[in-house]
């Protein structure tokens, strides 16, 4: 009787081509058949709507707190997102000013979950306002503050 030989591991390289490099996405997310037409391209509407929560997730970490939604500032679908593309979100605040904040979303497609595929299908510029309990705007607190807490 012969031993079970174990299989050679099988190396797995992952390579983002097309994403930026050295960068972490804010938000992940595939989208559902309840989430396109029915020819199989995704609501806009539904990008729209994740492009603002991983666009809201920077800006509640720099406002140390809640904010709030004020302007879209520019909007750009570049390509089709279809059902079991594999959306990445990368988020960087552009702009802070007193109350507000402005943040850049670009948007990735890894299609059929190959990375080697890889489209920039959105790009976006949103500004947030930091609010405080009562919903009113507030100050963003100043960098050192944040460092200090």
């Amino acid at each position: 009787m012969t031993t079970p030989q174990t299989p050679a591991p099988i190396a797995v390289t992952t390579v983002n081509r097309g994403l930026p490099a050295g960068k972490m996405p804010e938000l992940r997310m595939m989208p559902s058949p309840s989430d396109a037409n029915v020819y199989g391209d995704v609501f806009g509407g539904w990008i729209m709507a994740q492009v603002d929560i991983a666009g809201s997730l920077p800006a509640t970490r720099r406002a140390n707190g809640r904010v709030a939604t004020i302007a879209v500032n520019s909007f750009v679908f570049k390509n089709p997102v279809f059902v079991g593309d594999l959306l990445s979100f990368y988020a960087d605040i552009v702009k802070v000013g007193n109350t507000s904040i402005t943040v850049q979303v670009e948007v990735y497609a890894e299609r059929n979950r190959l990375q080697a595929d890889t489209v920039k299908v959105t790009e976006a510029t949103l500004t947030y306002v930091a609010t405080d309990s009562d919903r009113k705007p507030r100050k963003v607190p100043p960098i050192e503050t944040l460092i200090q807490a």
